[in-house]
């Protein structure tokens, strides 16, 4: 049985206020041809469809286009809700939808059924569980002790009752302890969201969202996807891809990648601003377009340097400086010459600590001036 992993689309996300969602419309037609070129019996959607519990309008005509894609093709369709999502929304019109071969997460309630399909090496069961905290499993388990997200995890499992025997496969949205953390996700304090490997001890697969990059935990059997788009500059050497899942016969299990490339690739670019300004004349490559992070060597700061820099880089999201003033570290305190020291002294002393460097003789001579006027 052939499986296309996905997750983390976060539809109607913003990156520094810019949306994405033209971004997302892109490459997610570019994963309708991936799924045209490989020819899968299911796909697998695990979490944080939407960035916002109450997604845009956008975001949802988007998701449902894709939905019909994917239903157009005769695929089975698993997905589940995210920390992102709202579990209700996510869950609306399940009932309907399982007759076409969509199967939606329900609200967890206590239990979760299996989704049974069949190859010629038997039954796959697949289990869908939506991202779920300790407090929801309390409830529904009031005599068992649920003090970790790991023992929230162990318990749901245990109580699905999964045959070995058969090839079982589990949907799921949680941080497993050792994984690799991105900036543009959620963090919990401590690591008090870590969810052991052990768990899932009982699984020929378990699709794993959250997580940003592409990653397996421990073994292949235990994979993160990652997202199809790069959602902060900490991903910008990322490689974003499409998992693809053969189950053979039991034990037999296949994992590989198909690369995407998006419209607009996030890029960091480091150097002087005169450099940046004619990088595309001597590298051949012009971002232009693409989403970029600006860091300038320069010693001194660049007047409007954002707004001249979006001349070349259009779609600049950020920008900052490293130089002697950045990188120092100095504290600035009073000493006891304070009282004995002219106010130029004092100004001077000052610029020192604050930039790492001392005053240009024109500043100096500038501030003199000024001083020199206010004073007399």
């Amino acid at each position: 049985m052939k499986l296309i992993h996905l997750s983390d689309l976060h539809l109607g996300k913003r990156v520094y206020e810019y949306s994405m969602i033209e971004d997302q419309e892109y490459i997610l037609r570019q994963i309708l041809n991936v799924i045209n070129q490989e020819k899968p019996d299911g796909v697998i959607l695990a979490g944080d469809i939407y960035d916002k519990s109450i997604p845009p309008a956008e975001a949802v005509s988007l998701f449902d286009d894709f939905l019909v894609g994917l239903a157009k093709r005769r695929l089975e369709i698993f997905v589940i809700s995210g920390n992102h999502d709202s579990a209700e929304r996510i869950a609306f019109g399940s009932r309907i939808m399982e007759a076409g071969g969509v199967h939606l997460s329900p609200v967890y309630k206590g239990s979760i059924a299996p989704v049974t399909l069949k190859d010629a090496y038997g039954p796959v069961n697949f289990y869908l569980l939506p991202f779920l905290k300790p407090v929801q499993v309390r409830k529904y388990n009031e005599d068992a002790e649920v003090g970790t997200y790991t023992d929230a995890l162990r318990l749901v499992i245990d109580k699905m009752e999964v045959n070995p025997a058969e090839r079982n496969v589990l949907v799921t949205h949680q941080f497993v302890t050792g994984a690799t953390r991105s900036e543009s996700e959620d963090v919990s304090v401590g690591g008090s969201d870590n969810v052991d490997a052990s768990v899932f001890a009982d699984f020929d697969y378990v699709a794993l969202g959250h997580l940003h990059s592409p990653q397996n935990c421990g073994s292949q059997k235990i994979r993160y996807c990652g997202t199809p788009l790069k959602y902060s500059f900490s991903e910008a050497n990322d490689t974003k891809s499409v998992t693809v899942v053969e189950l053979a016969d039991k034990g037999e299990l296949t994992v590989r990648t198909v690369p995407l490339k998006p419209k607009r690739d996030l890029v960091e670019l480091k150097g002087k601003y005169n450099d940046l300004m004619l990088k595309s004349f001597y590298d051949g490559t012009t971002y232009q377009e693409d989403y970029v992070h600006i860091t300038l060597t320069d010693e001194d700061d660049i007047p409007d340097a954002i707004g001249r820099l979006r001349i070349v880089y259009h779609n600049l999201m950020k920008l900052n400086y490293d130089n002697k003033r950045t990188q120092s570290n100095a504290v600035i305190s009073a000493d006891a010459a304070v009282e004995t020291k002219s106010p130029y002294e004092l100004f001077s002393d000052f610029y020192q600590l604050q930039n790492n460097q001392p005053m240009s003789d024109g500043q100096a001579a500038h501030m003199k001036e000024l001083i020199e006027s206010v004073f007399g």
